[in-house]
């Protein structure tokens, strides 16, 4: 046998083995999120940072009902994650007052450089911005009395790391406001019972829900329980009869 032959045997031998590698399952998942369950289901791709025009908004009081049951107060310390165009960061910063603080969030750096502007343009010195990473708020601990999540959850990639990651931001007596709207995740929008059973499956309760038509969906209120799952605890929401059953 000659050495070129014996080369290529040995070769030939080697290749089954490499193509035995499983390929990683998590390879498109940050780094950091992996210690936390995929969720399963479908997430929404990114749409417009308009939900929809703020005159129409306007028209049926959304912010202003919103943040009435969200009972936001001149003084507090606000965080609106996904601000997008400003919407709520712009009205929620008129609300909390000059001894208040609004923190807006985004992951799209261009929705943050044109509401950058718009807070210049309108002068709105208790408004501050921050740029997020999809399974992190990156939000600074023990200092928000609300974080709003409006129109913009069904969009999170890494829900488990995410909403884990958010609870430490919190103040003791603070809320998590969500609104959203009653369709699949893969229409802009998530199903009630999902939503509760992703929340409580990292450690936190419902104190309020109610179905708002006026504003195109739903209102809900969540605060923390004492227990702080570990990631690796922390059981995914699956089937629609898991759901239910985990909700009730």
């Amino acid at each position: 046998m000659t050495r070129r032959l014996a080369s290529l045997l040995a070769l030939a031998l080697l290749l089954p083995l490499g193509g035995c590698k499983k390929a990683d399952p998590d390879a498109d998942r940050p780094e950091t999120a992996r210690a936390f369950p995929r969720p399963d289901r479908p997430v929404s791709g990114p749409g417009s940072n308009a939900f929809a025009p703020e005159a129409q908004r306007d028209s049926v009081n959304e912010a202003q009902q919103v943040m009435d049951m969200a009972r936001i107060e001149p003084g507090m310390t606000v965080a609106d994650i996904g601000a997008g165009e400003g919407y709520y960061t712009v009205r929620l910063a008129e609300r909390v007052g000059a001894k208040g603080r609004v923190v807006a969030q985004d992951i799209d750096t261009e929705a943050l450089r044109l509401l950058g502007l718009r807070i210049e343009r309108e002068r709105l010195d208790n408004v501050s911005i921050l740029r997020g990473e999809a399974d992190d708020p990156r939000l600074p601990k023990a200092s928000f009395d609300r974080i709003f999540l409006v129109h913009m959850y069904h969009e999170v990639t890494e829900p488990y790391a995410f909403l884990w990651r958010m609870r430490d931001a919190l103040r003791k007596e603070g809320k998590i406001i969500v609104v959203e709207t009653d369709r699949p995740t893969d229409r802009h929008g998530i199903p009630p019972t999902l939503l509760f059973c992703e929340f409580k499956a990292v450690g936190y309760e419902l104190g309020a829900f109610v179905q708002k038509p006026e504003i195109n969906g739903y209102y809900a209120r969540f605060e923390l329980t004492p227990k702080k799952p570990e990631p690796s605890k922390i059981r995914p929401c699956r089937a629609s009869t898991e759901v239910a059953a985990a909700v009730g």
